[in-house]
């Protein structure tokens, strides 16, 4: 599976989890803590990226760079974004 595919599944394994309300999610949890509650999530998470990424291991780097994604795709979620949006951006700032 390509990096977009999966990005793309687990974007809509979030969106899922939250139109469902599915009990015991994680995912659940976050949204209903709200956008303010994500958005915090994802500054803790980047700065954990940081600290893996100059005195950690590749693996943990790895490992925290996926606890981000996730994170910022509930806050995209919550927040309307889709990743083609994203997609799209990129693309358009690679013709620069």
């Amino acid at each position: 599976m390509a990096g977009n595919e999966v990005l793309d599944k687990l974007y809509k394994i979030i969106e899922d989890r939250i139109s469902s309300q599915k009990e015991g999610s994680y995912t659940v949890k976050l949204y209903q803590k709200g956008k303010p509650y994500i958005a915090q999530k994802v500054g803790e998470e980047a700065s954990e990226v940081i600290v893996a990424a100059l005195a950690e291991t590749k693996e943990r780097l790895v490992e925290e760079v996926a606890d981000l994604l996730y994170h910022l795709l509930v806050l995209m979620a919550v927040s309307n974004v889709k990743p083609e949006d994203v997609y799209e951006e990129l693309k358009r700032r690679m013709k620069e």
